[in-house]
């Protein structure tokens, strides 16, 4: 599976643009971390990967066919998506909820591999003993670690979590990126999220998307060669120490640079991707 994006560009108005001709291919199966300072455009740009965005510019294609193309019945069977928090409210049992999941490939007698699915995907989040409860019942952490399952109750080649860990204790997001970077190189998907916790992403990720104001790919990478002193106070102005932690970058941060300093960094950032 190829994901590209060839100079996608959004916003929502003419002054204000959220992306800025965004160039990106992703072909390899893994874990690919989007990370950056709010309001940069991370949770935009996997929205017009999946197509609850469309580009103002620019396209987004499938092995080589324009996302555009694509039915929702199609892209569902490819593609989910989870997002960072649910306003959804079901009186639905947890297993219903999950289940949902699997509508792009329901059909008369498939009722059995289904429901063994929905099982497996509750049992490795260890979310099993929710299974008979009410979804509008459960806490904000539960309630992500069900809209997860859902997500991965579709098997998708391809997966967008827009900040999957949110809500999570440690312990429990520790858990959750490590079963989807075991699933994206047992499975052989390609795992696209968001997050906001630079060291969680950089220890598990084998891909790192740096974002940057405004609405630019500030760098793309392996997590050892993105992730620097310079980038952090460059992207989030934040100064820094860099050390080596299981061989991977550990962020260590120090003190956060003076508005005047962070305008001075970005004075010449009017600038769009070629």
């Amino acid at each position: 599976m190829e994901i590209k994006l060839d100079k996608v560009h959004f916003s929502y108005n003419a002054h204000q643009p959220v992306l800025r001709r965004i160039n990106m291919i992703l072909d390899q199966p893994g874990l690919t971390c989007i990370i950056g300072p709010n309001g940069v455009g991370k949770s935009t740009l996997i929205k017009c990967i999946d197509k609850l965005l469309k580009p103002t510019e620019g396209e987004v294609t499938l092995d080589g066919r324009s996302i555009k193309n694509y039915t929702l019945g199609e892209l569902s069977k490819i593609m989910g998506f989870v997002p960072a928090s649910s306003s959804d409210n079901f009186s639905m049992t947890v297993v219903d909820t999950v289940l949902m999941g699997r509508h792009p490939f329901q059909k008369i007698g498939s009722e059995k591999e289904d429901m063994h699915i929905v099982y497996e995907t509750l049992k490795a989040l260890n979310i099993t003993h929710l299974a008979m409860r009410n979804y509008d019942e459960l806490s904000a952490g539960q309630h992500q670690k069900v809209a997860l399952a859902r997500g991965l109750a579709q098997q998708p080649a391809v997966l967008l979590l827009d900040e999957p860990t949110a809500n999570l204790d440690v312990r429990h997001q520790v858990k959750v990126i490590e079963l989807l970077h075991k699933l994206a190189h047992e499975k052989g998907m390609i795992i696209i999220m968001v997050s906001h916790d630079l060291n969680i992403a950089v220890k598990y990720a084998d891909k790192i998307i740096v974002m940057s104001t405004p609405g630019v790919i500030y760098k793309v990478g392996l997590p050892n060669d993105v992730i620097t002193e310079e980038t952090i106070r460059y992207v989030y102005g934040m100064n820094c120490q860099i050390i080596e932690v299981e061989g991977r970058p550990h962020i260590i941060l120090g003190s956060a640079i003076s508005d005047e300093e962070m305008v001075m960094l970005h004075k010449d950032e009017d600038f769009i991707q070629d």
